[in-house]
């Protein structure tokens, strides 16, 4: 039993990963994504939000660099946020918040306005 129990779990994670990428896939897959390098004019930042985040009743108090990587769309749209340096789970969640509601001036390759993949920091510094 235990082992048809262990296989069975073994399935629905390997479900929820295939999911996962096919989502990952699309999303990239709407539109070719560059790097950004000669002859790419990198995205410019037209809206900025900062990060939410509130120190606990402790008093607890944190410093450092989130380093938050993204695909901004040909439409000037923050697409697959995530954490590529990571500094606490809270602080760390509070970046990426924040950077999905960003908005750019897209990249361009000549005038074409392409995505394009790109990495920012969010800095945090105790009072």
């Amino acid at each position: 039993m235990t082992t048809a129990r262990n296989r069975r779990a073994w399935l629905d994670l390997a479900a929820v990963f295939l999911f996962a990428l096919a989502v990952a896939a699309r999303v990239e897959g709407q539109e070719e994504v560059f790097d950004i390098g000669p002859g790419i004019t990198p995205p410019k930042v037209v809206r900025q939000v900062s990060p939410a985040y509130k120190p606990d009743a402790k008093g607890f108090r944190i410093s450092g660099t989130v380093v938050v990587g993204l695909v901004v769309s040909s439409r000037g749209e923050p697409v697959g946020v995530h954490v590529v340096r990571s500094l606490e789970k809270d602080v760390d969640q509070s970046a990426v918040d924040a950077v999905m509601q960003w908005a750019f001036e897209p990249a361009k390759k000549g005038d074409q306005a392409v995505a394009v993949r790109i990495t920012v920091e969010i800095r945090f510094h105790s009072m």
